[in-house]
């Protein structure tokens, strides 16, 4: 098995999401990412057939936890910020709906190119900071893959699978119509991978419930996709 082309294969289909998942104990939950194709990303000379979402892989690991949640936390100030101005720009448009009929022109001028300057403003800061938010969750994504590719290559290699395919995007978008949970080796990689990493698992929400991986949201506060760049196919 050529593990080089392998791993070019195995890079190529990952389009990273940043809707939420869950890491969890059973296989983790995959968001729906409908640019995303399926691929194949590992082949052996066994005779096992085996499935993985990639995308959920790197979400639930340790370091993907850590890593998402440290960029939230990093980008917080900026969030709040836009969602300031965002408000601020909403309680001037409630004050045009309002009192507009009853201020006179220049005043109602005046009030409607105060809101027109602070949306075409707020719209470009947060085209740049949903930008900045998207590149940043791509470079974590591409970071924790180039490490956990080969893993998944060499784990599938040495299980006797002949093939592994990538389930991160649903069908009809990907290939996989429907397939066995139980040929899923998401949870073994993502142990092994946590095992290799030596990260820790990170702390439990009080009460018990399950960490949300982060990178789910971006600086406006509200959950959005990336674009569907792939990451570099440089082993």
């Amino acid at each position: 098995m050529n593990s080089k082309i392998v791993y070019l294969i195995l890079t190529a289909a990952l389009i990273l999401p940043a809707s939420a998942l869950q890491a969890q104990s059973a296989t983790p939950d995959a968001p729906s990412v409908a640019s995303a194709p399926s691929s194949t990303v590992a082949t052996g000379t066994g005779a096992k057939f085996g499935t993985i979402n990639v995308e959920a892989a790197i979400y639930a690991s340790n370091e993907g936890q850590r890593d998402f949640e440290a960029l939230n936390k990093k980008l917080e100030p900026k969030q709040t910020e836009l969602k300031g101005r965002n408000d601020e720009i909403d309680s001037l448009k409630k004050q045009l709906s309002a009192q507009g009929d009853k201020l006179n022109d220049t005043a109602r001028g005046t009030l409607v190119k105060e809101i027109d300057v602070k949306q075409k403003s707020f719209d470009r800061d947060m085209q740049d900071a949903r930008e900045d938010f998207q590149n940043q969750q791509q470079e974590i994504a591409q970071r924790i893959l180039q490490k956990m590719g080969p893993m998944i290559v060499k784990f599938a290699s040495e299980s006797g699978y002949g093939l592994i395919v990538d389930t991160s995007s649903p069908w009809p978008q990907g290939p996989v119509l429907w397939n066995n949970p139980s040929v899923d080796i998401t949870k073994a990689v993502v142990d092994a991978y946590n095992v290799q990493s030596g990260v820790p698992a990170p702390p439990k929400p009080v009460g018990g419930a399950p960490t949300r991986p982060a990178g789910t949201t971006h600086p406006a506060g509200t959950t959005t996709k990336p674009p569907a760049t792939k990451p570099s196919t440089t082993p």
